[in-house]
């Protein structure tokens, strides 16, 4: 309550090279959001945070007297708050796919990625370094069927995923310019290209590539 007070609009505790952070910028620049984006030293987490986040982890979303402390339960929270463009589907059906989707993104890919960051050199790192690599290639030809991923319209799905591949180069992970692997190419320039996108990046992240 005490931190609350402090700020009179929306504040995003970020952290500058976190895909997890980057995820829910992204959000935020779909929506077109007023918000501070405070970008936070993660080995230096302050004071401020470490009051209202029972974790003290980044990201942290603050609203107010509302905190939030999981990136996915954001991006939910400001689709829903802010429902203009709408970030998922409006049929309950369709909604729990893409959750869904999102899931299995935070449970087969963000592991990955997490597992690399943790110890680019290391062995656990060249095996996820290769699994990911290899489940990228995998479902790179449905990216054919439609623009964004199994999806006419751009999405949390995507908003989870496109932070993800941004990091390649600096994953050490170089997908091949085949003609299987040509749709996912064809995707990355699409989302990349994004004025919400590119407003979403930080001076870290647009260094890794």
């Amino acid at each position: 309550m005490v931190v609350a007070a402090r700020h009179s609009t929306m504040t995003f505790f970020s952290d500058p090279a976190c895909h997890y952070s980057h995820r829910v910028r992204l959000v935020l620049a779909e929506k077109d959001v007023t918000v501070d984006i405070e970008q936070i030293d993660p080995l230096a987490i302050p004071a401020e945070i470490l009051e209202i986040n029972p974790y003290g982890t980044l990201p942290t979303l603050l609203d107010r007297e509302l905190v939030l402390f999981e990136s996915k339960v954001m991006m939910e929270y400001l689709d829903e708050r802010f429902p203009h463009p709408p970030l998922l589907p409006v049929y309950p059906v369709t909604r729990a796919v893409s959750r869904q989707f999102m899931y299995r993104i935070e449970r087969d890919w963000c592991v990955d990625v997490d597992t690399i960051l943790a110890g680019p050199g290391g062995q656990a790192a060249e095996q996820a370094r290769k699994k990911l690599r290899d489940n990228l290639m995998a479902v790179a030809p449905i990216f054919a069927d439609t623009p964004y991923f199994m999806n006419e319209e751009f999405s949390l799905v995507d908003c989870c995923l496109a932070p993800l591949l941004w990091r390649l180069e600096q994953l050490g992970i170089a997908l091949p310019a085949t003609r299987q692997v040509k749709p996912l190419h064809g995707y990355m320039q699409r989302v990349f290209e994004r004025p919400s996108f590119v407003q979403s990046l930080t001076d870290r992240e647009r260094e890794m590539r």
